[in-house]
């Protein structure tokens, strides 16, 4: 039973392939999406693999290793681990656009997702209710986005059902203070944040969701003739930078079975928050060709 509680959110700073592992269309190596929603979203198992490969280096001390996270596979002695990450979900997404170059992008359906799992850990909400909305409309809280009263996304047309919500922008507020850092590197970012949300309806994001990802073609050359190898072209699925997804994350008391060997969930807890907290992570595949970079918020419940 996990005692202490928080939501961690991911901000990309690269291009992200969290891998599917199979194909069944036209790009050869997608990324994992959610069944139901086709959002993008990293799975737990990876975002805890990650982490733990990258413990050391973000800081962490060796000798709590084995403690947090469990013995590898084949160890002498065996036991759980203390630290529990659940999979991320799509919080927004960055979206092309014909005024300030690009929006923060969501719908209803992920800002309630959202706000369910931050609730579930414990983390206090006040966030307005927003108006329903048709496809083809959108929220929006700045007007200078508009030409007219239309927002341009891509090669659509949203009619802005209202130029300047109150409530929408009770939101924006909200995540760029709580879900990015806080120092001067995110500034802007967190600024436009608070400035370029736009929630398009369920139907429209859907859309944006699965066709407006970085799919990149890799050449694999040979060394011989300096050509392309036979069969060598793919194509690859990348979260693209500046998107915004969240996660929970739970602790329990070290379960080594040693009582001289014990952490009790709180400090389980501090180490994990001292660690991640505006903290860079590489998570994902390629990572040699800079991919996969994330920068981590934790915010905490009661």
């Amino acid at each position: 039973m996990f005692q202490q509680q928080a939501a961690v959110f991911f901000y990309a700073v690269s291009p992200v392939h969290m891998g599917a592992g199979q194909a069944i269309g036209v790009i050869d190596n997608p990324i994992q999406r959610e069944r139901h929603t086709g959002h993008p979203c990293f799975a737990g198992s990876g975002i805890k693999g990650a982490v733990r490969h990258g413990f050391v280096a973000l800081g962490g001390n060796s000798d709590h290793l084995v403690r947090l996270f469990g013995p590898e596979a084949g160890a002498p002695e065996l036991h759980a681990g203390a630290v529990s990450f659940g999979d991320a979900q799509t919080v927004c997404l960055p979206l092309r656009s014909l005024r300030g170059g690009y929006v923060y992008a969501t719908c209803p359906q992920a800002l309630a997702r959202a706000q369910r799992l931050l609730q579930l850990v414990g983390v206090s909400l006040n966030w307005p209710e927003l108006p329903p909305l048709a496809e083809g409309e959108c929220l929006l809280v700045n007007p200078d986005l508009l030409t007219g009263d239309k927002l341009h996304l891509e090669a659509f047309e949203y009619t802005a059902k209202d130029q300047a919500s109150p409530a929408l922008k009770a939101v924006a507020e909200w995540l760029a203070t709580n879900a990015l850092p806080g120092h001067d590197g995110y500034k802007f970012f967190a600024d436009k944040l608070k400035r370029d949300l736009v929630v398009l309806s369920d139907t429209d994001f859907a859309h944006f969701a699965e066709h407006a990802m970085l799919v990149e073609a890799h050449v694999r050359i040979d060394d011989e003739t300096g050509t392309a190898s036979e069969g060598g072209l793919f194509y690859t699925e990348n979260l693209p930078p500046e998107s915004l997804l969240v996660a929970p994350l739970m602790a329990s008391q070290t379960r080594t079975g040693r009582s001289d060997d014990k952490l009790d969930a709180e400090l389980v807890m501090t180490h994990m928050r001292t660690l991640l907290d505006q903290q860079l992570l590489q998570i994902g595949g390629d990572a040699t060709t800079g991919r996969g970079l994330v920068v981590v918020k934790v915010v905490e419940g009661q």
